[in-house]
C-alpha cells in the first residue's frame, strides 16, 4: 500500500449531508459516485491497538449520508467540527472498502506512534475534486496543547 501523510485538522464548520436510510454503501462502484459520508462505530479494544486485526476493526455502520442540492431536513447527519486524524488519496475510481480500510489502520498506527488519542468513530468521506474522485478518512482525536 502506497504510505500517504496524514494531518491533524481542526474542522471549524461541521460539513452536513442528507440521511440515506438505503444499506450496502460501505463498497463503491465507478462511475456512482456521489459525495457522500459513512459514519462507523469501531471495535473499543481494536481502535486504540497499535496492530489492529483488521477483520475486527469496524464496527457497526451508525449513518450514511448523501450531498444534496436542498438544504439537509431534520434527518440530517454530519461531519461535526472539532480535531481529526486526516488522510485522503485522489484517483481514477473510488476505494474499495477493503483499501480505505487499510488506509484509515494506517492513519491509526500513524496516530498512535505520535501520541494521538483517537475517539471509536471513523468518518469515509467519498467526493468529486478537479476530475478526480478522493476518499477520505476522518478519526476525531482529542486536542492536545503544545507549549
Amino acid at each position: 500500500m502506497e504510505k500517504r501523510p496524514f494531518f491533524n485538522l481542526d474542522l471549524r464548520t461541521p460539513i452536513v449531508y442528507q440521511k440515506d436510510s438505503a444499506q450496502g454503501h460501505e463498497d463503491t462502484e465507478a462511475g456512482e459516485i456521489e459525495e457522500r459520508l459513512l459514519c462507523f462505530e469501531l471495535n473499543p479494544t481494536q481502535s486504540r491497538s497499535i496492530e489492529p486485526v483488521k477483520e475486527q476493526f469496524l464496527g457497526n455502520l451508525v449513518f450514511f449520508g448523501t450531498k444534496s442540492l436542498n438544504p439537509p431536513s431534520e434527518l440530517g447527519v454530519s461531519l461535526p467540527t472539532g480535531h481529526y486524524l486526516f488522510v485522503q488519496s485522489r484517483g481514477n475510481a473510488p476505494m474499495e472498502k477493503d483499501e480505505w480500510l487499510d488506509m484509515a489502520i494506517e492513519l491509526q498506527k500513524d496516530g498512535l506512534w505520535e501520541r494521538n488519542k483517537p475517539g471509536n468513530l471513523l468518518y469515509v468521506r467519498f467526493l468529486h475534486e478537479d476530475g478526480m474522485i478522493v476518499t477520505q478518512i476522518f478519526r476525531p482525536v482529542e486536542k492536545i496543547d503544545v507549549v
